[in-house]
């Protein structure tokens, strides 16, 4: 399985359990040592490259543990603070990890809940840790670019000094992002009073920054919208993706067998963006069992099909999105359909038994 896949099913995972967990150690069991070992590649069972409970005495602090220390070549290189999934993570967590990473050859710690994970170093002052991340990945929403910089941490391709290198300009690049995305959420005054002057030249009254504040936050989301849409018409080769739209009424909600006929009339479809991430949350569940790129797409009038290796007669999963009640459509060994009503997407991982269940039969 390749390192993105990886990440793509422990993300599954965590989506799939999170409900279920509320200690800090359930969440080092469920997510954490999976993490180390998945993603990062070292066996958890073997102390000389997993060290749970780490302890270095630090000063008049005396037996404080730090939940892992990962060890290559016989040197400690990654400090890992674990805090449980149900709390944000915040640098406020983090006092271990400032004490250990002084007194200890790491030049890597890392602050997780399970779902989201801080990566740090010292590049604001040598052999001290910094007090902002270089690197999040956050595994609820996993952003793919940075994915090669998080494999080179692996045991396997272990590349500490084009890590330590590339995190400067990765810390300034992430905080930008995140900057970014928060006035795209929520514009604050000198976001708005910047970007209207751009586009107004009367004075900018109270009146006027009321009504660019909603206007920014508009124009701001269709932005986003226009972006997303055109790489998704690019990859699919669909002419548009609108928002609203109309679609003829569904079939009644039964069990049913295969029509292939419905797969090959392809008037009048129109892919929305909502089935394209149905289809996204389908694929992640099923890459535990197959590569992902076997599991293909295929719209049709009445409903979305997933299917494995792009075959009719192979189907994962069917999308019948296009009316106000969302169903997810799901195969028995005979491959009959039932429909289960759900009400948003995360619902589709109270399913994910049944969808591996289907890949599995036709393996």
């Amino acid at each position: 399985m390749e390192f993105a896949e990886k990440l793509a099913a422990l993300a599954a995972k965590v989506r799939q359990q999170r409900g279920a967990i509320e200690t800090e150690e359930a969440t080092k069991n469920a997510f954490v040592m999976p993490f180390i070992s998945t993603i990062l590649g070292y066996d958890v069972f073997n102390p000389l490259e997993v060290v749970p409970e780490f302890v270095a005495d630090v000063g008049l602090k005396k037996g404080e543990k730090v939940d892992y220390a990962i060890v290559k070549d016989g040197v400690i290189q990654i400090l890992i603070e674990c805090k449980k999934s149900t709390e944000p993570v915040k640098i406020e967590h983090a006092s271990q990890l400032f004490r250990y990473f002084s007194v200890t050859n790491a030049r890597i710690a890392i602050l997780t809940n399970g779902e989201v994970y801080q990566f740090f170093t010292d590049l604001d002052a040598p052999n001290r840790m910094d007090a902002k991340p270089f690197l999040v990945l956050d595994l609820n929403d996993i952003d793919e670019s940075l994915i090669p910089e998080l494999q080179k941490l692996s045991k396997d391709v272990f590349d500490l000094d084009s890590i330590i290198s590339a995190a400067g300009e990765l810390k300034y690049i992430g905080e930008l992002k995140r900057t970014l995305a928060a006035q795209f959420k929520e514009p604050e005054d000198e976001w708005v009073k910047f970007l209207t002057g751009r586009v107004y030249s009367g004075a900018y009254t109270q009146k006027v920054r009321e009504q660019f504040t909603a206007l920014v936050a508009k124009a701001s989301k269709q932005f986003l919208n226009d972006q997303v849409n055109e790489r998704l018409k690019k990859a699919l080769g669909a002419p548009s993706f609108p928002q609203n739209y109309d679609v003829e009424a569904a079939a009644a909600i039964t069990s049913e067998p295969i029509v292939d006929a419905d797969l090959a009339n392809a008037d009048g479809i129109v892919t929305t963006l909502e089935e394209i991430e149905g289809y996204q949350i389908v694929r992640a569940i099923v890459c535990s069992e197959v590569k992902p790129s076997r599991v293909a797409q295929r719209d049709a009038k009445s409903y979305f099909a997933v299917l494995l290796d792009d075959n009719n007669r192979k189907p994962i999963a069917r999308l019948h999105f296009n009316r106000t009640q969302k169903y997810l459509g799901v195969f028995d060994d005979n491959k009959e359909e039932t429909r289960v009503p759900i009400n948003s997407l995360e619902e589709i991982y109270e399913h994910t038994e049944a969808l591996r269940a289907s890949v599995k039969s036709y393996l």
